[in-house]
C-alpha cells in the first residue's frame, strides 16, 4: 500500500515537472513568436519603404538618354553638320571583373590596337567607373557580328548604337563650324563648375571649336531619362517609364555654302584667308582659311600620327587665319587714315605733296621710300589712295601723330575683338605710346610713327577686323558685329533670325568725307591709274577696293628688295579689301595671301573671283564638292 502511495506521489511530481517545463517552453515559444512577429512588423511596415527602394534598386534602373544634337544649315537650307548612326564597342569598368584580362581578350578577338587601348585607359583614369567608355568607335557590320557571337564572354562590354557628328563638306568649313570630340577631363571639370555635369550624363561629345563650341548650349539640348526593369544578369526586361530628352536647336548660318566653295577654290594651293560679309548687317557669308583640315578626323579621336602632322605642319592648318591671323594691314587702311586726316583738318581734299619716291624728316638721316622708286609726282589724298602713294601717308602720319592715329583706328575696331561668334579670335595690336612702354619699356619715337601711316611698324590686324573696318567705312560710321549665325530653325522649317548686333557708331563732322574716301576706292578699281584696275576694270559691276603689300622684314637704306633672293616665308603678304556694287554695296571682301607679293597682283584677282561668283554664278551653281565617302565609292565602282 505504501509503495502504491509512493508511486502516485512520484507520478504526480513528474507530471508537475512536465507541466512546469511545458509552460516554460510554451512561454519561450510565444516569446520567440513575438520576436518574429515584431521583426516582421518592423520589416514589412516600419521599414517597408527602405527595403522597397533597395529591392527596386536591384530590379529597376534609371538610365540617362542623350539628346540629339542640333543640326547646322547654311543660309539656303543646305545641311552642313549632321548626325549619323554609328556602332561603338563600350565598356562599363565597374561591371568588369578584371579589366586587364578583358582588354587582352578583346584585343585578341577584335584586333584592338595599342593606341586604342591607351586612349581607353587615359579616359578610364579620368572618368567615373559606372560610365561607359568607348574602346573602339565606328564598328563595321562584320565587327558587330563578330562581337555579338562572343558577347556572353564579356560581361560589362556591349555594342551600342548612337548618333555621331558628321561634316559632309570636310575641310571646306572647318574653321567656321569647328568640330565635336570626346569629353575629356578638362571638359568635365568645366561642366561641373557650370553645374551642367548631369545634363551630359549620356553624352560622349562636346563642341571643341568654332560654331560647335560657341553655341554648345543651344546645340546640345537637355538630357532625358528612362526607368527600366532588369533581371539578375542586368539585362533589360522592359521599360517602365520614359522622360524623353529635349533635342538641341537647329542652327542656320549666314554662310552661303556655294560662296564658301568659291572662296576655297579661289585660294586653292595658297596660304591665306578670305572673309566675305554683307556690309548692311555684318553677316559673314563666307570665311575660309587655307590650308584647312578634315574635322571628321577629330570626332572619333584623331590618331597621334595625324595630329602630330597637323600640329607640326609649317603651313599651320590648325590656325583660323581669318580671326587669329595677325598681319600688318599695309595700305588697305589708307582710306581710313585719309578720313581721319580730313576730319582733323590736317589735310583737305586739295592738299597736295610732290612725291619723289623718298620721304625724309627734318634733321633725320633716315629715308622712307615709296614702293614706286621715282615717286608719283603731285598727289592729293584721293590720288594717294588710288595709286597707293606711300609718301603722302608718311607725311600724314607725321602730321597726325601716333596718339590720334591710335585713338581713331581703335574706334574702327583695330586692337580689339570684333565680337564674331567664335572663341578663336585674336585682338591683334594697335600700337600706342603706352603699349610700347609696357611691351619694350621704351619711349615712342617719331620714327615709329611714319611706317604706321602705311599700316606697318607694330600695327597688326586680323582679316575679320579689316572687313569690319571697311564695312564701317561703307556704312558711313554705322558699325555691326560680324555674325556667323543667322538664327534658329523651327520644326516647320522657318528661321527665327537673331537681332543684329551693333556697336557705337563713329561720328564725323563732314559726312562728305566718307563719300570722298569711298570715291577714291572706286578709282582704285576703275581708274586708269588705280592699283586694282587690272583685276576690276572690266567687271560688269562698279566696285571699290584697296590693295596692300605687307612687308615682313625691314630693308636697309641702300638695299633693294629682290623677291627671288628672299626666303619664301619672308616674302610680302598680298592684301586686298573690296566691296560691290559701288552705289549700294551688297558684299565686302577682305583677302590675305601669305608670302605672295604685291596685293594688286595676287590678292585682287582672288577678291574679283569671289565677287564675280556672288553676282553672276551663285544662283546657278550647285555645290560641286563630293563628300569623301561618296568619292571613295565612285572610285571603287
Amino acid at each position: 500500500m505504501a509503495r502504491k502511495r509512493q508511486a502516485i506521489r512520484d507520478h504526480t511530481a513528474e507530471a508537475n515537472l512536465f507541466a512546469r517545463r511545458a509552460a516554460v517552453s510554451l512561454l519561450i515559444v510565444f516569446a520567440m513568436l513575438g520576436i518574429v512577429v515584431s521583426n516582421l512588423y518592423v520589416l514589412q511596415v516600419e521599414q517597408h519603404d527602405a527595403y522597397q527602394t533597395r529591392s527596386n534598386g536591384n530590379r529597376i534602373k534609371v538610365l540617362p538618354i542623350a539628346p540629339n544634337r542640333g543640326l547646322i544649315y547654311d543660309r539656303n537650307g543646305i545641311l552642313l553638320a549632321e548626325n549619323r548612326p554609328v556602332f561603338s564597342l563600350e565598356v562599363i569598368p565597374e561591371e568588369v571583373d578584371s579589366l586587364d584580362d578583358t582588354l587582352d581578350s578583346l584585343s585578341a578577338l577584335m584586333g584592338i590596337t595599342q593606341e586604342e587601348r591607351d586612349n581607353f585607359l587615359k579616359i578610364y583614369r579620368g572618368q567615373r567607373r559606372f560610365k561607359p567608355i568607348a574602346l573602339r568607335t565606328q564598328l563595321n557590320e562584320e565587327e558587330v557580328a563578330l562581337f555579338s557571337a562572343q558577347q556572353h564572354r564579356f560581361p560589362g562590354v556591349s555594342v551600342e548604337a548612337r548618333l555621331s557628328r558628321y561634316y559632309p563638306y570636310g575641310e571646306t568649313l572647318t574653321h567656321v563650324l569647328g568640330y565635336v570630340a570626346k569629353i575629356n577631363k578638362k571638359d568635365l571639370q568645366k561642366l561641373q563648375e557650370a553645374g551642367q555635369e548631369d545634363n551630359y550624363a549620356a553624352t560622349y561629345d562636346i563642341g571643341k571649336l568654332g560654331i560647335e563650341k560657341y553655341h554648345e548650349e543651344d546645340l546640345h539640348g537637355q538630357v532625358g531619362y528612362q526607368q527600366v526593369e532588369v533581371n539578375s544578369q542586368g539585362r533589360i526586361i522592359r521599360t517602365l517609364s520614359v522622360d524623353p530628352p529635349v533635342p538641341g536647336k537647329d542652327i542656320v548660318l549666314n554662310i552661303d555654302l556655294a560662296l564658301q566653295l568659291a572662296a576655297k577654290k579661289a585660294l586653292d594651293g595658297k596660304r591665306g584667308t578670305l572673309v566675305v560679309s554683307a556690309p548692311d548687317t555684318g553677316g559673314v557669308l563666307a570665311m575660309y582659311s587655307s590650308p584647312s583640315y578634315d574635322p571628321n578626323l577629330f570626332v572619333h579621336g584623331i590618331s597621334s600620327k595625324n595630329y602630330s602632322a597637323l600640329l607640326n605642319s609649317p603651313d599651320r592648318p590648325l590656325i583660323n587665319r581669318a580671326t587669329q591671323g595677325q598681319y600688318p594691314p599695309a595700305s588697305t587702311i589708307k582710306p581710313l587714315l585719309g578720313l581721319v586726316g580730313l576730319e582733323d583738318g590736317v589735310i583737305t581734299p586739295k592738299t597736295t605733296i610732290n612725291d619723289t619716291g623718298r620721304y625724309k624728316l627734318p634733321n633725320v638721316s633716315h629715308v622712307w621710300r615709296d614702293w614706286k622708286k621715282w615717286g608719283h609726282g603731285k598727289v592729293n589724298v584721293e590720288r594717294a589712295i588710288m595709286m597707293s602713294c606711300d609718301t603722302f601717308y608718311y607725311d600724314l602720319a607725321y602730321k597726325l601723330g601716333i596718339d590720334r592715329i591710335s585713338d581713331a583706328m581703335s574706334e574702327f575696331g583695330f586692337g580689339d575683338y570684333t565680337g564674331v561668334d567664335l572663341y578663336e579670335e585674336s585682338d591683334a595690336n594697335m600700337p600706342s605710346r603706352g603699349w610700347k612702354r609696357a611691351r619694350f619699356n621704351q619711349p615712342w619715337y617719331i620714327g615709329d610713327t611714319i611706317p604706321v601711316g602705311i599700316g606697318q611698324s607694330y600695327w597688326t590686324a586680323t582679316p575679320i577686323q579689316l572687313n569690319q573696318a571697311i564695312n564701317t567705312l561703307i556704312n558711313h560710321g554705322e558699325r555691326f558685329v560680324p555674325q556667323i549665325m543667322m538664327g534658329f530653325m523651327s520644326e516647320n522649317g522657318e528661321v527665327s533670325q537673331e537681332p543684329l548686333k551693333t556697336m557705337r557708331p563713329i561720328m564725323v563732322k563732314e559726312r562728305k568725307n566718307w563719300d570722298l574716301m569711298l570715291s577714291a576706292m572706286h578709282d582704285v578699281n576703275h581708274s586708269d591709274e588705280g592699283t586694282g584696275r587690272k583685276s576690276f576694270s572690266d567687271a560688269p559691276y562698279q566696285s571699290g577696293g584697296k590693295s596692300g603689300t605687307a612687308q615682313l622684314f625691314s630693308v636697309g637704306q641702300n638695299e633693294s628688295y629682290n623677291e627671288e633672293e628672299v626666303s619664301e616665308h619672308l616674302r610680302d603678304n598680298a592684301m586686298y579689301v573690296a566691296f560691290a556694287p559701288y552705289e549700294q554695296p551688297e558684299v565686302s571682301v577682305a583677302v590675305v595671301v601669305e608670302n605672295a607679293g604685291g596685293g594688286s597682283s595676287n590678292a585682287a584677282p582672288v577678291a574679283r573671283q569671289v565677287i564675280d561668283f556672288f553676282f553672276r554664278e551663285r544662283d546657278f551653281m550647285q555645290p560641286d564638292y563630293v563628300p569623301p565617302e561618296q568619292a571613295s565609292k565612285e572610285q571603287a565602282e
